[in-house]
């Protein structure tokens, strides 16, 4: 049976839904999901062997859908001022990063940073009464918030989590010293502050890499070159080999044959 694969949010969590109706890849549908009945568009297609408990799509989008969703987007900019507004007042450690007006309009979800559990009730009472309807808050992360917000990152491109990223990883320090980056927390951190998801993606690229070269400081040859390992560049797969006269020679990895490992590698091999 097919299945159409939908997002409510750009780059944003896949959902899996049954339809009754003639769909194609970027049409817009409307459609019950964790938040409440959104618009989304098909990504895309998919056929599976069972779906009993997967759940039908509302409806295909129609102009009245798409006319109540940009309305929905100025009511989302004068809740998200009125928000603000009243968080000031109570005085609450938190940051509003977004609003979401359900479809229906029964729902409006405030999303929210903090660096702490922030009790809100009172806020929720408030806004309720404000606008008449179903309160929620949704406290999400900063790397949440930069994939909401957008940017540039280091590289001068769009962020990676606002593009195409939709799981974040753990990052380590380990894979930045794998990757030979200057440790640098304002260098190698993104927009969110913590470190670059790129850091991650790219991990595997350098530990397969790192696996079959040379480790740094042993002595290697190739040809008739012959010299110590000062540095392994994993995007070219290549390293550099410092000879005896101290020249500098750039080489293919799969060139190089290893004639012996650091001292330190070698007491190790010994204590194995």
């Amino acid at each position: 049976m097919e299945i159409a694969i939908v997002e409510f949010m750009r780059v944003g969590q896949f959902y899996p839904y049954r339809f009754n109706c003639e769909l194609k890849e970027g049409d817009g549908v409307v459609a019950e999901y964790e938040r409440g009945l959104g618009l989304g568009r098909v990504v895309k297609i998919e056929d599976v062997e069972t779906s009993d408990d997967i759940p039908f799509i509302v409806r295909k989008a129609t102009e009245e859908d798409l006319k109540v969703y940009e309305e929905n987007k100025e009511f989302e900019k004068g809740a998200f001022d009125i928000c603000k507004k009243e968080i000031q007042l109570f005085e609450l450690n938190m940051k509003l990063v977004k609003v979401e007006y359900m479809m229906d309009r029964k729902k409006i979800v405030f999303y929210f940073t903090s660096p702490t559990r922030v009790d809100f009730r009172a806020l929720v009472k408030k806004l309720a009464s404000i606008f008449k309807v179903r309160i929620e808050m949704r406290q999400i992360g900063v790397r949440d918030e930069a994939r909401i917000i957008g940017g540039l990152g280091l590289c001068g491109d769009e962020l990676c989590c606002s593009r195409f990223l939709r799981t974040f990883n753990p990052v380590s320090m380990k894979m930045t010293k794998q990757q030979n980056l200057n440790i640098n927390v304002k260098k190698i951190s993104g927009a969110c502050g913590r470190l670059m998801c790129c850091l991650w993606f790219e991990h595997e690229l350098y530990e397969e890499f790192l696996n079959t070269a040379p480790p740094m400081d042993s002595l290697a040859k190739t040809g008739d070159v012959e010299g110590r390992v000062v540095y392994i560049n994993p995007i070219k797969k290549t390293v550099i080999l410092r000879t005896g006269e101290g020249l500098m020679v750039e080489v293919s990895v799969s060139d190089v044959e290893v004639l012996s490992l650091p001292e330190e590698e070698k007491q190790e091999e010994v204590a194995g």
